[in-house]
C-alpha cells in the first residue's frame, strides 16, 4: 500500500464506527483485562492527555513516530507515542497533541495534517485519560528528543505492525515487582511496545484494514 492510499484509508474510515475497545482489549494484559471486567472508572479528578500517532514516508514505506520515555515516572522506559496532559493554552486535543509532539521530539505542528481520533483510552495507574489524535506528515521529522523525557526516538515501520511474527507474548516486569503473564506486545526494533501504546496502536491497525478492506485493497 503507498502512502497515498494509507491515508485516504485512515481519513475515510476515522469518519466511521470506530473498532473502539474490543480491538483495545486484544493487546491488553491478563492484570488490564480484569481491571475491565471489575469496572472500575476514571476518578474525579482524571488527567486529560493527547498522544500523536503520526505516519510519514521514509524510505518509500510509512513510518510512525514513537519514542521511548526516560528511566523516571509511572511510565519509566516504555515506548509510547509523543503525547501529555492538556494544558490551559492548548485550544483542543489535537492541539495538545502537536504541543506535546513538539516539546518532546520536535515534530513540527505545522508540518501535520490531522485525520481524526481513536478511541479514548483510561489508564489507570496513572488516572488518565488518553485520547489518540492520528496524523500524518510528508516530510521525515527532523527529531531532537527532549532529554528529560525522552531516551530514545523510535522510527517504527508501518509493515512490522503489520506483520504477525511480531507480535508476541512476554512476562512483563512492573513497578512494584508485579509480573503480568503471558503479555502481548509488538517486537518493534527490538523495542516491547506493549500496554497503552500497543492497545491504542491495535485499534489503529483494524481502522487501516477495515479502510484497505472498503477498497479492496491488499496491504
Amino acid at each position: 500500500m503507498d502512502f497515498e492510499t494509507l491515508i485516504e484509508g485512515v481519513r475515510r474510515q476515522l469518519t466511521e464506527p470506530l473498532p473502539g475497545v474490543e480491538a483495545q482489549y486484544r493487546m491488553a494484559s491478563y492484570t488490564r483485562k480484569n481491571i475491565e471486567l471489575r469496572n472500575i472508572k476514571p476518578r474525579h479528578d482524571v488527567r486529560v492527555a493527547a498522544v500523536l500517532a503520526m505516519f510519514y514516508p521514509k524510505d518509500g514505506a510509512p513510518h510512525i513516530s514513537l519514542m521511548q520515555r526516560t528511566d523516571r515516572g509511572t511510565h519509566a522506559g516504555q515506548v509510547s507515542f509523543p503525547g501529555g496532559g492538556v494544558e490551559e493554552q492548548d485550544k483542543d486535543l489535537p492541539d495538545t497533541a502537536l504541543r506535546e509532539a513538539q516539546e518532546e521530539v520536535n515534530i513540527q505542528p505545522d508540518d501535520v495534517q490531522i485525520l481524526g481520533k481513536l478511541t479514548p483510552l483510561h489508564i489507570p495507574i496513572s488516572n488518565s485519560m488518553v485520547h489518540p489524535i492520528v496524523g500524518y506528515s510528508l516530510v521525515v521529522p527532523n527529531y531532537v528528543p527532549d532529554p528529560a523525557e525522552v531516551k530514545a526516538i523510535i522510527e517504527a515501520p508501518l509493515a512490522d505492525f503489520l506483520n504477525p511474527d511480531k507480535l508476541k507474548l512476554t512476562d512483563m516486569r512492573v513497578p512494584g515487582g508485579y509480573i503480568l503473564k503471558d503479555t502481548p506486545y509488538f517486537d518493534i526494533k527490538d523495542y516491547v511496545v506493549w500496554g497503552a501504546t500497543a492497545m491504542m496502536m491495535n485499534e489503529l491497525l483494524e481502522v487501516i484494514k477495515l479502510g484497505a478492506s472498503v477498497r479492496n485493497i491488499e496491504i
